[in-house]
């Protein structure tokens, strides 16, 4: 059987490394050379809350590919995938306070506490930073049996991540619809994991 080596690892992780960056850096010279045609916050807020979004599911896919394909050298992919999908996210929200709101401080936090969809898109992006923020190996020594727990929030930015993309839709919701189809499986293929994770706190 093939197996992946070091070699083939490394490679992988500049491939994502060029997909991620590429593209996002490409989004921002066409808004500030203003090719995004009529509508540009809109389009810029689409592709990083997407590009989030496509991020963290392949994170989370990760695990249960390398399990079935018996490639215990994937795992090592998780961390600039989740990465990513944190920078995206940041990106999305930073795009919405300088573009849409315009740097509004005051109607940020009314937003926030008004509209639950952004809400809940905010929790989603306090969730991924204290993810990326103890991403380290030295970070996950120092925290010990903790680092785990603190990770499991991942499971619950993928709901909120989810409910904030489908309620911030007004039309069109199969795409939507979609994206919650493929979080649900993930979730499925963990439900040991979270079944004895709950068990633990009850």
């Amino acid at each position: 059987m093939f197996r992946l080596h070091k070699n083939h690892i490394l490679w992988l992780k500049v491939f994502i490394h060029c997909v991620a960056l590429i593209p996002l850096a490409s989004l921002y010279y066409e808004a500030f050379t203003d090719r995004l045609g009529a509508d540009p916050v809109q389009k810029i807020l689409h592709f990083t809350g997407i590009g989030a979004f496509n991020l963290l599911l392949l994170s989370l896919l990760v695990s249960p590919v390398a399990k079935k394909l018996n490639q215990g050298n994937l795992i090592s992919i998780r961390r600039p995938l989740g990465l990513y999908a944190f920078t995206y996210a940041l990106f999305h929200f930073l795009s919405y306070i300088a573009f849409d709101l315009q740097f509004a401080w005051q109607l940020l936090l009314s937003e926030i506490l008004k509209r639950p969809y952004i809400s809940v898109g905010f929790l989603s992006l306090l969730i991924l930073t204290a993810l990326a923020l103890t991403s380290t190996k030295f970070i996950q020594r120092k925290l010990g049996r903790r680092w785990q727990k603190l990770h499991n929030w991942v499971y619950l930015a993928l709901l909120t991540v989810s409910l904030h993309y489908f309620w911030s839709v007004k039309s069109a919701l199969l795409q939507p619809i979609i994206y919650i189809c493929f979080a649900i499986i993930l979730l499925f293929l963990r439900r040991k994991k979270l079944t004895k994770n709950l068990k633990r706190h009850n």
